[in-house]
This record gives C-alpha cells, sequence and structure tokens, in this order.
C-alpha cells in the first residue's frame, strides 16, 4: 500500500511539474506575440493616439472657420442691391501676347573687339 501512495505521490508531483512548464510556455509564447506584433505594427505608418486627437483638433477649428467664412460670403451676397454683370469676353486681337524668348546674340556680335 505504501508503495501505491508513493506512485501517486511522484505522479501529482510529474503532473504539477507540467502544468507549470505548459502555463510558462504559454505566458513566454504569448509575450512573443505581443513582441512580434509591435514590431509589425511599428513598421506600418500608424499615428498615435496623441497625433491623431492633435489632427482632429486642427480639422475641427478648420471646419468651423470654413462654415464662419461661408455665412460671411452668404451675408454679403445678400447685402447686394443688383447682382454683379461679368464683364464682356475680350477680344483676342486685344490679349497680350505671350512673352517671348529674347533672340540669341549672332557669333560676330559676341566677339569683342581687339583692344589696343
Amino acid at each position: 500500500m505504501q508503495s501505491q501512495n508513493r506512485f501517486f505521490d511522484d505522479l501529482s508531483k510529474v503532473l504539477n511539474g507540467l502544468a507549470g512548464t505548459v502555463a510558462g510556455v504559454g505566458r513566454e509564447a504569448e509575450a512573443s506575440a505581443r513582441e512580434r506584433a509591435k514590431e509589425w505594427f511599428g513598421g506600418m505608418d500608424f499615428v498615435s493616439r496623441e497625433e491623431f486627437e492633435a489632427v482632429k483638433e486642427m480639422a475641427a477649428k478648420a471646419r468651423a472657420e470654413a462654415d464662419a467664412l461661408k455665412k460671411r460670403v452668404d451675408a454679403l451676397e445678400k447685402g447686394k442691391a443688383a447682382p454683379e454683370k461679368k464683364p464682356a469676353a475680350k477680344p483676342a486681337a486685344t490679349r497680350k501676347p505671350a512673352a517671348r524668348k529674347p533672340a540669341a546674340p549672332k557669333a560676330a556680335a559676341r566677339k569683342a573687339p581687339p583692344s589696343k
């Protein structure tokens, strides 16, 4: 009978050791997976939460300014008595010609006269 108790004692020690080993392997696998995920996400162009919040705030300010300017333009347009007439298109003859490059000087003009 004493051998059976010893057998069970040894068996329980082995199982406890095995359970501790399995738990340790699980923790190690989890740490390794987290490290790989950090490396993978670090290689991508993700932004931090602080950067995101800063850009979000800038966008909200820009939208508020745009809305204020739109209201101001609408108010100015409503204040005009008569709509402005658009000027007629200029005839082609009165348009300025495109700027031309100056002509390159001729070879004879480039040479300086010999000095005395």
